[in-house]
C-alpha cells in the first residue's frame, strides 16, 4: 500500500517514525477483485498474452511454434503449454509483480483433481466428495444405483418443512459445485435446488438418496483421452412439462469433443411450451448457442474444425421445424431468438439428425430413469473411477 501523496511520516524532532493504522482491510472489498483482475488482465496483455473475448478469464500467447494459455479463477491461476522456457518467463513476470506460489505440476485444482497419463487426462473430485459424505453424516449410509427415486414428483406440496433451511441450502450448494465433473448427477441437483426457499422434508430425503449414489463411486470422474479427435457433436433433449406446478419442461443438452465430454446442462425453461415439438426445439436453440460458444473459445485457441458439429434430436417435428422456414402458424409464438437453429444450419455451424430415444445420450439430464437405462447412458459419458479395480484399464501408469 501506499501513503497519500505529501504525507511525512517521518518526525525530525522526536526522530521516530509514525504509520498508517489500517481502519478497513481492502481484501474483501467490493471493489477489490475488479481492481486486481484489472491489473492483472493490464500486466499479461502487457507481457504479450491476448485476453480471449469468448472467456474473460483466458489467456493465451503465439509464436511461430509455441502456444501458452493462461487460465485465471480470482487469485488462482492454471498454466499450459508446449514452450517450458515461455512458462517460466510468464512465471517469473508474474512472481516479481505479485510474489506468486508456484504448485508445481497441476494435481489439485479448486477441488479438483487430476491425474495424467499417456492415456489421457482424468478429473474428479474425490476428496470434495467424501467430505460432502462426512460432513452429511452418510459416509457410512448405504448406498443406491440411482441418484434420484422415478417414482418421486417434487413439489411444494403440505409436507412438514425441513428443520434447518440453512444446511440444505449450503448441501445444494455443494453440489451444485460436484456436477463440475459429475453430469451424472445433474438432473437430480436441478431438481432439488429448486427448493432452496422453503425445503421440506421430502426435498431433505431426496438430497440424501443423491448422497446415498454419491457412496457408490466417490471417485468417478471425466476422462479426457489423448488420442480423441477433433470433432464437436451434441446431443440435445427435453421432457416436455414435466413441472407439476409450472408445467414448464426440463433442457438437456450434452457436447463432446471426439468422445470427451466437455459441456452439459440441466435445466427448467423459462416458459411454457405449448408442444413437445416446441420443448424440443427449445432445447435445440440451447445447445446451438453453446456449440457457437464453444467454437469461439477454440478459434481464441487457434484450434479449427474442418466440419460442421453433429446435433442429434429424437424429434423429427423438432428436425423439420429447425430447416423449414415456413412451418405452419403453429410455430408463431416461438420466440425470434430459438431460430438461430435455422441460422446456424445455414452457416455450416451444424448438422441435425435424427436418433432414436432409446439412445438419446442427453436423455439422462431430462427425466429420471430406471437403473439399467441410467447406466447404460451415462457410461456413454466418459465417467470412469480409477479407484475403482474395474476402471478397465484407464489410467494405469504414469500417474501423477
Amino acid at each position: 500500500m501506499s501513503l497519500p501523496p505529501g504525507m511525512n511520516i517521518h518526525n525530525s524532532d522526536t526522530k521516530t517514525t509514525k504509520v498508517c493504522k489500517l481502519q478497513k482491510s481492502i481484501y474483501g472489498l467490493k471493489q477489490a477483485s475488479r481492481q486486481w483482475y484489472s491489473k492483472l488482465s493490464e500486466s499479461l496483455i502487457s507481457f504479450g498474452y491476448i485476453q480471449s473475448s469468448s472467456d474473460f478469464s483466458l489467456f493465451t500467447k503465439f509464436n511461430e511454434s509455441s502456444f501458452t494459455t493462461l487460465l485465471v479463477y480470482v487469485d488462482d491461476i492454471v498454466l499450459a503449454g508446449n514452450d517450458i522456457s515461455e512458462i517460466q518467463n510468464v512465471k517469473s513476470f508474474l512472481n516479481d509483480l505479485f510474489k506468486i506460489k508456484d504448485l508445481g505440476p497441476l494435481r489439485y485444482f479448486l477441488g479438483l483433481e487430476v491425474a495424467r497419463s499417456k492415456q489421457g487426462i482424468l478429473l474428479n473430485q474425490r476428496k470434495y466428495t467424501l467430505e460432502l459424505l462426512e460432513d452429511s453424516g452418510n459416509l457410512a449410509a448405504k448406498s443406491s444405483l440411482t441418484p434420484y427415486d422415478i417414482s418421486l414428483k417434487l413439489q411444494n406440496s403440505d409436507c412438514p418443512l425441513y428443520n434447518d433451511e440453512t444446511q440444505y441450502r449450503r448441501l445444494i450448494g455443494r453440489l451444485i459445485y460436484l456436477t463440475t465433473t459429475r453430469p451424472d448427477i445433474s438432473f437430480a441437483v436441478q431438481q432439488l435446488s429448486q427448493f432452496v426457499s422453503k425445503p421440506q422434508q421430502v426435498h431433505y430425503q431426496a438430497a440424501i438418496r443423491v448422497l446415498q449414489y454419491l457412496k457408490t463411486a466417490p471417485g468417478k470422474g471425466l476422462f479426457y483421452s489423448a488420442n480423441s479427435n477433433l470433432k464437436l457433436s451434441g446431443f440435445a433433449d427435453s421432457d416436455w412439462a414435466t413441472c407439476p406446478t409450472t408445467r414448464k419442461s426440463v433442457t438437456g443438452y450434452c457436447v463432446f469433443l471426439g468422445s470427451s465430454l466437455i459441456s452439459w446442462k440441466s435445466k427448467k425453461q423459462s416458459t411454457v411450451s405449448k408442444s413437445s415439438t416446441e420443448a424440443e426445439y427449445r432445447a435445440l436453440a440451447s445447445l446451438t448457442c453453446e456449440l457457437q460458444w464453444l467454437v469461439y473459445l477454440f478459434k481464441d485457441m487457434h484450434i479449427s474444425f474442418s466440419s460442421a458439429a453433429s446435433v442429434f434430436c429424437d424429434n423429427k417435428s423438432a428436425i423439420y421445424l429447425a430447416h423449414n422456414p415456413t412451418f405452419h402458424e403453429r410455430t408463431k409464438h416461438i420466440e425470434i431468438d430459438c431460430h438461430i437453429i435455422r441460422e446456424k444450419i445455414q452457416s455450416g455451424l451444424l448438422r441435425l439428425f435424427p436418433i432414436p430415444s432409446t439412445t438419446q445420450t442427453a436423455d439422462v439430464f431430462t427425466k429420471p430413469l430406471h437403473s439399467p437405462s441410467f447406466l447404460t447412458l451415462i457410461s456413454k459419458l466418459g465417467l470412469h473411477d480409477i479407484h475403482s479395480p474395474a476402471c478397465g484399464g484407464v489410467l494405469t501408469t504414469d500417474i501423477t
